[in-house]
C-alpha cells in the first residue's frame, strides 16, 4: 500500500488532512501529515522541506500531495525522495526560481479573481460544516512572510507525474484561472471536482478516493 505524504497550505498545521488521512488508513495506505513551521519567521522553503522529508522517514511508495501553497514544497519534497506520484490541489503551482511573494503578479492573480468576501469563512470554508470551520480558524496559525521573497531552490520541475485537482467552487483560485496556470506551467490540463478551497475538510472522501484513483 501506500504512503500518502499530505502538505497543507499557508497558515495551517497537519489536522487539515485528518479526514482524508482517516479515509486513507482505513483502505490500508499509510499516511503523514507533518506541520509545517509556517509562523516561524526564521523558517523559509528549505526548513518547510526539512520538515516533510523528516516526517517521512524511512517510509517508501510515496505519494506526495499538496494543498493551496504546499504546492512550492511538494516538488522540492520531489528532488529529496524517491516519489511515484505528485498531486497538487487546489494549488499555487511554482516556476523554477520563483520567490513565494511574485507567484501573484507572475501569474496575473488579482483579489478580483476571488470577488469580496467579508471573512476567511465565506472564502476558505463556507461549503464545510460550521463546527468544522469553526475548528479549522481555531487551529490556524499567522503565516510568515519573512522569507517569502527568497527565490525558490527549486531548479526545473521534477520527473515525477504530476497531477492537478482543482475545485470548482474555489473562492480564492477559481477554475478559469487553475486551468490557465496549470496550462502555462505544466503543459497539463486539470481534473476537477465540485467544493471550495479546503476539500480535505469539506469532501475529505471524494477527495481520498480520487488520490487512490491517481495512484
Amino acid at each position: 500500500m501506500a504512503t500518502y505524504v499530505l502538505i497543507h497550505g499557508a497558515g495551517d498545521v497537519g489536522w487539515y488532512w485528518h479526514l482524508v488521512e482517516a479515509e486513507l488508513q482505513a483502505r490500508g495506505h499509510d499516511t503523514v501529515a507533518p506541520d509545517l513551521p509556517c509562523d516561524d519567521d526564521s523558517a523559509g522553503l528549505p526548513e518547510y522541506v526539512d520538515t516533510v522529508i523528516g516526517a517521512i522517514g524511512d517510509r517508501s511508495d510515496l505519494i506526495v500531495v499538496a494543498q493551496s501553497a504546499g504546492g512550492f514544497v511538494a516538488p522540492l519534497v520531489c528532488d529529496r525522495v524517491a516519489a511515484r506520484l505528485l498531486v497538487l490541489v487546489a494549488p499555487m503551482i511554482p516556476a523554477p526560481g520563483e520567490a513565494p511573494a511574485d507567484y501573484w503578479k507572475h501569474t496575473g492573480y488579482s483579489e478580483d479573481l476571488a470577488g469580496r468576501y467579508d471573512d476567511e469563512i465565506a472564502l476558505f470554508y463556507h461549503d464545510v460544516p460550521p463546527d468544522l470551520a469553526a475548528e479549522a480558524l481555531s487551529r490556524g496559525r499567522d503565516q510568515s512572510e519573512t522569507r517569502m521573497n527568497e527565490p525558490s531552490p527549486l531548479k526545473a520541475w521534477p520527473a515525477v507525474p504530476t497531477r492537478v485537482l482543482i475545485c470548482r467552487d474555489d473562492r480564492l483560485f477559481p477554475p478559469g484561472y487553475l486551468r490557465r496556470v496549470a496550462r502555462e506551467r505544466l503543459g497539463i490540463t486539470p481534473d476537477e471536482i465540485d467544493g471550495g478551497h479546503t476539500p480535505a475538510l469539506s469532501r475529505p472522501r471524494e477527495l481520498a478516493e480520487r488520490l487512490i484513483a491517481y495512484g
